[in-house]
């Protein structure tokens, strides 16, 4: 077959001459064929063929960076790709079918730089933190991704602690924390830990006791905002009636739960229960305006603490009174 020739777009002006453009008739209508008759287009279930294209083009060339290792991750193990196109797709449909979250005060978050979110801490499995996480993505503007730091227990368990790495979840100690800050990250941190998370059913939305208030020290040392979270609808989802102390020790867990549910019915004990969320975020608390020394004033951390604390503990009972119903 003989070579295509190539013709210019442009090799110079030309002169032509004026035209009359010829009148134009309107064509005759022609009748449109219905879906699923001959000359239709296929839109395919979703009503969009070429939607439908770029969604299996993109999710071809994920596999592909997946595969090959063509992606990023940071020097935590944090996998925004993955992220974004796997794990919050998951979860996705838990926090807006399942829990129906409702989010308040979503623009106290900042829309750029650190803040460190200081949350309440309930459930009896860390379903919290995983919904906090994409209540910060989907609801803030700007889509901002929630570091969250967890205890050394996450990062000892296989496939969890894979899991965890990839999602942005890092050891919950100063150094990273301060790390994070410093790069201009959102970080969360619950610090009640396991004495909220493991807290028997009779004491819930009773916060417990914030730790030394290492949380402040790490804000204050980064220079970011504190902002206070409260969470409701936690509490509800695995009703902790019991701990097998036993178990729990021989299995080398902070405690092992009986709830009316499980484990008396197996597996489907473990499912949570529907209940209706609200998470709200609380005004900003300014740490910028303390000298560097101040980090290490144990009254000021305290006070700090005391005051992170009772602004969490305010809101629950404030949600908790406009609640109408813990399914509804």
């Amino acid at each position: 077959m003989a070579d295509a020739k190539v013709l210019p777009f442009d090799d110079g002006p030309r002169r032509r001459r004026p035209r009359t453009p010829a009148p134009v008739r309107p064509l005759p209508e022609q009748p449109q064929p219905r879906p699923g008759e001959a000359g239709a287009p296929d839109l395919g279930a979703g009503g969009d063929a070429s939607g439908w294209e770029r969604r299996i083009a993109g999710g071809l060339a994920f596999l592909r960076r997946r595969l090959t290792g063509e992606y990023e991750v940071d020097e935590f193990g944090y996998d925004e790709e993955l992220t974004d196109q796997v794990l919050m797709s998951l979860l996705r449909p838990v926090y807006e079918k399942y829990f129906r979250v409702e989010v308040k005060g979503i623009e106290n978050i900042p829309a750029d730089g650190g803040a460190l979110i200081v949350a309440n801490h309930s459930g009896t499995l860390p379903l919290d933190g995983l919904m906090l996480q994409v209540a910060v993505h989907d609801r803030h503007p700007a889509r901002r991704h929630l570091r969250l730091l967890a205890a050394d227990l996450v990062f000892r368990l296989p496939v969890v602690n894979e899991v965890a790495r990839k999602a942005g979840h890092t050891l919950a100690c100063a150094e990273d924390a301060e790390r994070l800050l410093g790069a201009g990250e959102i970080v969360g941190v619950m610090p009640e830990g396991f004495k909220g998370i493991g807290k028997p059913f009779s004491e819930r939305y009773k916060l417990q006791r914030f730790g030394r208030g290492g949380f402040v020290s790490t804000a204050l040392r980064a220079g970011v905002p504190i902002v206070p979270c409260s969470i409701v609808g936690a509490e509800e989802i695995y009703p902790m009636v019991g701990n097998a102390r036993t178990l729990a020790r021989v299995l080398g867990l902070p405690y092992f739960p009986l709830t009316p549910t499980f484990p008396w019915l197996g597996p489907l004990g473990a499912l949570p229960l529907p209940t209706k969320w609200t998470i709200q975020f609380g005004e900003p608390i300014p740490t910028e305006g303390h000298p560097p020394e101040a980090a290490e004033d144990p009254m000021l951390m305290f006070n700090l603490t005391d005051q992170v604390r009772e602004q969490i503990q305010h809101t629950l009972y404030k949600l908790l009174v406009q609640r109408r119903s813990v399914f509804f």
